[in-house]
């Protein structure tokens, strides 16, 4: 049963998967990263990345894992404030971006600053997808697609365990 949600959920968040926004590069495993990387890198042993997470975030995060649909605790958020790695603190969502996709995860329609997200191809549970992942500790963060709202068009859906949320200004 909780396959059969999560398969559902999955393809409802894949409905469209080809990425077309011309400022939107993406990292291809067979070419070179063109997503700018930040130079302030976190690299830690599994053991380590296991001492500072919990099992899920080291699942999420560290083996590119996906929560449960409708279960995050940020899906319903939408105070003001920013969203950072749960892993690293690196900055990666502003809540003023954030909206309603149905899909079961928190959704957001631009990354906070250019070069915080490397994207990636991902060919996994035979679709085509674009994983987005952290650009200081590369962890794992879900997905985006060419779905969203505009000025982007995008929408990154977001594992909540791979984020925590600083409340603030937006």
């Amino acid at each position: 049963m909780i396959l059969a949600i999560l398969g559902l959920s999955l393809a409802m968040c894949d409905s469209n998967t080809e990425n077309t926004s011309k400022d939107h590069e993406i990292a291809d495993s067979t070419k070179t990263n063109k997503t700018t990387v930040m130079t302030d890198t976190v690299q830690k042993t599994d053991e380590e990345w296991k001492k500072i997470l919990t099992p899920e975030q080291y699942r999420v995060l560290r083996q590119k894992g996906t929560e449960r649909p409708f279960t995050g605790e940020y899906e319903n958020n939408y105070e003001p404030g920013t969203y950072v790695c749960a892993a690293c603190g690196q900055e990666l969502f502003k809540s003023d971006t954030k909206f309603d996709a149905g899909c079961g995860w928190p959704s957001f329609y631009r990354e906070a600053a250019k070069g915080h997200i490397i994207e990636k191809i991902d060919l996994s549970l035979g679709m085509k997808r674009i994983e987005i992942i952290c650009s200081k500790c590369g962890g794992h963060l879900g997905h985006v697609f060419d779905d969203g709202p505009q000025p982007t068009g995008l929408r990154y859906c977001v594992n909540s365990v791979s984020l925590k949320f600083i409340p603030g200004k937006r």
